[in-house]
């Protein structure tokens, strides 16, 4: 009896998927449970596991390929049975012995020598086709798995060296003479590399498009004095680590910030359906988290009842899942407001783009010493710029900046926070 293997539920607003990775062959055994495929969305990586035991059959989906929910991506043989293991071959000694009474050969220069000592790096196609050219695979850079020559790689090779007898022909002999050096080389035949987007990557460039079409975004921008909470985290901290485990950062500041500037103006916490506006009474605060792969958003739910520890721990754990692949549809799902922070990656000043349904999300940056008037003398001081980018459908300009206001007066003296609640 053959088990399908199918595409599963992918969650909320995800339809497709992408074959990234078969982790077994056709024709290996696999048991229930093991890991078989992996599958990319634009938001997680998934793993199918086998529904039952067996020999993988056939793979009908190659990796590359796009999927639906549902589809078929190869079958299981639930009759197979496992191969039992062969017994290790017994050590060839006579052949060794009968090898040390020969002649040692004459070296032949006919690439045997070379295919045995680079085996490891050389597919065995590859090497045929190279010792029937007659070409030096030290010359050929691998693009195989760890570096791996393969029959793509020596064919390329072969092509570049048609070019270059061909155009060789072609000059005249005055340029033939001429240093290399002084050889210009076209546009055309300038290396070049071709990747097809991951499917993360094109929906991440499909929704920023949307979002910048679709929506009448403004940015306005502030900048907030750090030096009273970073003289807080520097009093504060060593005490805060050893009753919470983890150190009090700047992010949990600004997230109770943004909730309170959240509930001073609505509009900003809302989202547009057809012709009406829906005000959320709850406060999930996305955290745009970067990652080699694209920009995720993970959500923090209801942050508003969460303490300042748990917001601490709650984005740790999400930069921990991104860097291992290992977030879920969940920890992705709905948002109400975004905060990224473009000044981890030393940023002084962007225009974040808003995440839709969303109408507003908050820019942060580098902290940088800058001169400022203070009392009316020029002191340094600890300044961040922030930016507020928002759909001016529903949020009017004086909201936006107040909004900014709002959260520069907390953040400058955190003390209100405790006011605030």
């Amino acid at each position: 009896m053959a088990i399908k293997i199918v595409v599963p539920e992918l969650g909320e607003s995800v339809l497709e998927a992408t074959v990234s990775r078969w982790l077994k062959k056709e024709g290996d055994f696999v048991n229930v449970g093991d890991v078989i495929v992996e599958l990319e969305t634009d938001k997680v990586n998934l793993e199918v596991g086998a529904k039952g035991a067996g020999i993988l059959q056939q793979i009908a989906a190659a990796e590359g390929n796009d999927v639906k929910v549902g589809d078929v991506l190869g079958t299981i043989d639930e009759k197979a049975e496992q191969p039992k293991a062969s017994a290790p071959a017994p050590e060839p000694v006579e052949v060794k012995q009968v090898e040390k009474e020969k002649e040692p050969e004459p070296a032949r220069n006919d690439g045997r020598q070379e295919e045995r000592s680079s085996a490891p790096q050389i597919s065995p196609v590859a090497s045929r086709l190279a010792r029937d050219k007659n070409v030096d695979i030290s010359k050929i850079t691998g693009t195989g798995s760890e570096g791996r020559v393969t029959k793509a790689d020596v064919e390329l090779f072969l092509q570049g060296q048609e070019k270059a007898n061909e155009k060789g022909k072609q000059l005249p002999a005055e340029t033939e003479a001429l240093p290399v050096e002084s050889a210009s080389v076209t546009p055309s035949e300038r290396p070049e590399e071709r990747r097809r987007m991951t499917r993360r990557r094109r929906t991440i460039s499909q929704r920023l498009l949307e979002a910048k079409q679709n929506t009448a975004m403004l940015t306005t921008f502030n900048e907030i004095d750090m030096g009273a909470v970073m003289d807080l985290r520097s009093r504060r901290n060593e005490e805060f680590l050893k009753r919470h485990g983890i150190k009090l950062g700047f992010t949990s500041f600004f997230v109770k910030a943004a909730i309170s500037a959240l509930k001073a103006f609505p509009q900003i916490n809302a989202e547009i359906d057809g012709d009406e506006i829906v005000f959320k009474r709850y406060y999930d605060i996305g955290m745009a988290v970067g990652s080699a792969e694209g920009l995720v958003v993970p959500v923090i739910r209801d942050a508003d009842r969460l303490s300042f520890a748990d917001i601490e721990k709650s984005v740790k754990d999400f930069v921990a899942k991104t860097d291992q692949g290992k977030l879920s549809i969940e920890d992705l799902r709905g948002g109400t407001f975004t905060i990224t922070n473009g000044g981890v990656f030393g940023s002084l000043l962007s225009t974040p783009i808003l995440n839709p349904p969303q109408v507003g999300i908050l820019g942060l940056h580098k902290i940088e010493e800058r001169p400022i008037a203070q009392n009316g003398e020029v002191v340094i001081r600890p300044m961040m710029y922030v930016a507020l980018s928002y759909d001016h459908r529903i949020v009017d300009g004086r909201e936006a900046v107040q909004f900014l206001v709002h959260i520069k007066q907390l953040i400058e003296d955190p003390a209100w926070m405790l006011v605030e609640g």
